[in-house]
């Protein structure tokens, strides 16, 4: 795929089991989290949607992004682990930004677990930063605590 170029749009019908598949090649889906409702939660709605990133006709990358109208976030990032390297997942996280941007956003924040080195090493090449923030949390649904976040 060297040279191919990435076509962001978002997340059409029917291209959900894509997305999903997408996801869990990438190691971002967790057994307390259905990834079916979490993309019909956020799809295309005034303050979040699903971003896909396509080369050709597939898709190879993706994006949650979403907004409080203060601060964006980025979930379910996403580039196939056999398309990497290549410059997909910068262009993903430009297109992202460029739609929290057109929405008055100005500051994305990111979640990243704990462990996931190279995630963060991607994100520190697109330059994101520690915050001064720390994130803390409580479960107000204690079953669907199972096992993180």
């Amino acid at each position: 795929m060297t040279g191919d170029e990435l076509t962001v749009r978002s997340m059409a019908d029917g291209e959900e089991a894509a997305v999903i598949a997408l996801w869990h090649a990438c190691g971002l889906t967790r057994p307390w989290n259905d990834p079916a409702a979490d993309l019909a939660f956020a799809r295309g709605k005034v303050n979040s949607d699903v971003l896909v990133g396509l080369v050709g006709e597939r898709i190879v990358a993706s994006a949650m992004v979403g907004h409080d109208g203060h601060r964006g976030t980025m979930y379910y990032v996403s580039v196939d682990p056999a398309c990497r390297g290549r410059g997909l997942g910068a262009a993903l996280v430009a297109a992202a930004e460029a739609w929290l941007e057109a929405r008055g956003v100005w500051k994305v924040n990111l979640l990243v677990r704990k462990g996931n080195e190279g995630a963060l090493g991607f994100y520190e090449g697109q330059g994101y930063v520690a915050g001064t923030s720390v994130q803390i949390e409580k479960w107000i649904d204690a079953s669907k605590k199972a096992g993180g976040t």
